[in-house]
């Protein structure tokens, strides 16, 4: 069943088009319903106009400024990200996550000072996602270059991310890199990004080869 529009509200043709057309986009948005949508476009009518300019403008930056960092997936502005281009980084240790999301949960943590690799997503064959729409080739070829002495998977506890988990093992058969994975002080289902800094250093620190 398609998902039900604000037009659909009652109420919702009192409004000038203009703030229809903005509570529509607002209703596209993830785990966005049609009521928070009207709640959105109503804050934004009531920010002064220099707050909503400001909205715009970060909008429009963040699609003409912002792209993948060529060697981690991580998002930058320029064409590497602030973790690559960092010499104070371990560069031999790769961390392969999901999403720039966990990256950025591993981060906070604070108990990693390697890189990482972002994966743009998980394999979901009901989706039609499968390893050739991940950055799985990318992955192997940093590993083929040299210089990386461990890979540490780093996808969440999840049936998905143990499925990745497994397509990052298989794309780096054949290399001489020890492969292993967080402990599993992360419990089974969640999400990194949902963990407190103290489980994740603890995850990071028991980390497993996978054989």
């Amino acid at each position: 069943m398609a998902k039900r529009t604000v037009f659909q509200d009652e109420g919702a043709a009192a409004y000038p088009e203009p703030v229809r057309r903005l509570i529509a986009e607002f209703g596209k948005m993830p785990g966005v319903g049609p009521r928070t949508a009207e709640r959105l476009a109503q804050h934004v009518l009531r920010t002064p106009k220099e707050e909503a300019a400001a909205l715009a403008r970060a909008l429009r930056d963040v699609k003409e400024r912002v792209r993948s960092c060529r060697r981690c997936f991580n998002l930058t502005e320029a064409d590497l990200c602030a973790l690559c281009a960092d010499p104070g980084r371990d560069a031999g240790l790769v961390c392969v996550v999901e999403q720039v999301r966990d990256l950025a949960a591993l981060e906070a943590s604070g108990a990693y000072r390697g890189v990482y690799h972002v994966l743009t997503g998980t394999l979901s064959p009901l989706e039609g996602v499968g390893p050739e729409d991940l950055t799985l080739g990318a992955l192997a070829e940093r590993v083929k270059a040299g210089g990386v002495r461990e890979v540490i998977v780093a996808t969440n506890p999840t049936l998905e991310g143990d499925g990745t988990a497994l397509a990052v093992r298989a794309a780096l058969e054949g290399f001489e890199v020890p492969v292993s994975r967080i402990a599993t002080g992360v419990p089974s289902g969640s999400f990194l990004e949902h963990s407190s800094r103290s489980t994740l250093a603890d995850s990071l620190a028991g980390r497993r080869p996978m054989r």
